[in-house]
């Protein structure tokens, strides 16, 4: 029978979990305590690669990083991710701590008594994706709204009401359940029975400590319960990409079938000025919303006009994109820093997705994307009412 006494669980007597706070001091000294009194073989963490990286190389993230970002398409994930930091972030500095301390506290604390380390959270990309998929357009908006727009009283919120709600990705543990019950799902009771599953697996090295979030103590100790061939079954499935829709591709692949075939059609019936007036609303529309998108990220004037001349051509192959040119020619031309890096990463204000380089870079690729793809879809809606009339 599992034993809980102060966010501490003995599964058995070779696992223990602990449940902390990433903001909370207390929470590092717990961390520091447990791996010295309890002696484990391995310390479990609830990190992914990339988030430890993040949180122990944040100056690696450089130009060649930035350029991957942009060509992998992951700007608007970055931009998440980041926007989620961003909140802990801020109270994390009200408290003392910078969030993800107790998880340096653990690595640190192993790798001076040698003690090996084990990563055992789902990619943090792989997370937002199937969140983000998971949710509808209200979902999705209430969320956004409650991380960048809406203001928060927590600030003065106790170290006992943290260690409830301190996940990086589920900071918003009950409010997310609320706004979007869907994308709670993903982020809390998805990685609860993802971290069980890696526990499972790593069962055989030894007397363990795993160190996670407070508000994944309680799933993760009731997925333990399970049998392990059941909760290290779902790991597969847990670890999939979400699909991508396919009908904004069959759109996007549409305009220019539909673009081709009006043009054809125009030049067979001699109807010139018609095709004079499509090829207008294409080019306009395109640029315009493409480079207003740039505009919006307040990106370099060369940025803009890459992006409003791209627009019109990317339109035309989907495997292209207008925000990518203006992303590259933005990194190009104001070529973030190492301190624009260690700047945005800390993201303790919001403004730095513009007034940063790093931010503005992914800024200017997401929003430039965006505008692209709203002017092709109202060029191409402008042209069907011509042909239509």
């Amino acid at each position: 029978m599992a034993i809980e006494v102060r966010n501490v669980i003995d599964v058995d007597e070779r696992l223990r979990l602990v449940g902390t706070a990433h903001i909370s001091t207390q929470s590092v000294e717990l961390v520091r305590r447990q791996i010295k009194e309890w002696g484990p073989d391995l310390v479990a963490v609830e990190l992914c690669p990339s988030r430890m990286a993040a949180l122990t190389e944040p100056e690696t993230l450089e130009s060649e990083d930035l350029l991957k970002i942009i060509n992998e398409g992951r700007s608007a994930m970055i931009l998440l991710q980041s926007a989620l930091a961003a909140q802990q972030r801020r109270m994390g500095i009200t408290s003392g701590e910078q969030p993800g301390a107790e998880l340096l506290a653990a690595i640190e604390a192993a790798e001076d008594a040698e003690i090996p380390i084990e990563l055992i959270d789902r990619d943090v990309v792989i997370t937002l994706r199937r969140a983000w998929a998971r949710m509808g357009l209200v979902e999705k908006w209430r969320v956004l709204n409650a991380l960048l727009w809406d203001e928060d009283d927590d600030e003065d919120v106790s170290i006992e009401e943290m260690l409830g709600d301190s996940d990086l990705l589920s900071k918003l543990l009950e409010d997310a359940r609320a706004v979007a019950p869907r994308a709670g799902e993903v982020l809390i009771d998805e990685r609860d029975a993802f971290l069980a599953g890696r526990i499972q697996q790593i069962r055989g090295k030894g007397k363990i400590l795993a160190v996670v979030g407070a508000g994944h103590l309680k799933g993760v100790a009731h997925h333990l319960g399970e049998p392990a061939m059941e909760t290290t079954g779902r790991l597969a499935e847990l670890k999939l990409e979400p699909k991508k829709p396919t009908w904004p591709k069959a759109v996007v692949m549409t305009i220019p079938l539909l673009l081709l075939g009006a043009v054809i059609w125009m030049v067979y019936n001699g109807e010139m000025g018609d095709l004079r007036q499509t090829a207008e609303t294409w080019l306009v529309l395109n640029a315009l919303l493409a480079g207003l998108g740039v505009l919006v990220a307040r990106g370099h004037p060369l940025s803009i006009l890459v992006g409003a001349v791209a627009s019109p051509i990317t339109s035309l192959n989907p495997t292209l994109a207008a925000g990518w040119f203006a992303g590259y020619t933005q990194l190009k031309v104001a070529a973030p820093t190492g301190k624009d890096a260690q700047d945005f990463l800390a993201l303790d204000e919001l403004s730095l997705f513009w007034r940063n380089r790093v931010g503005r870079v992914l800024m200017v690729t997401a929003l430039g994307n965006l505008g692209s793809t709203l002017g092709a879809w109202l060029a191409g809606g402008a042209i069907i009412g011509l042909l239509l009339s």
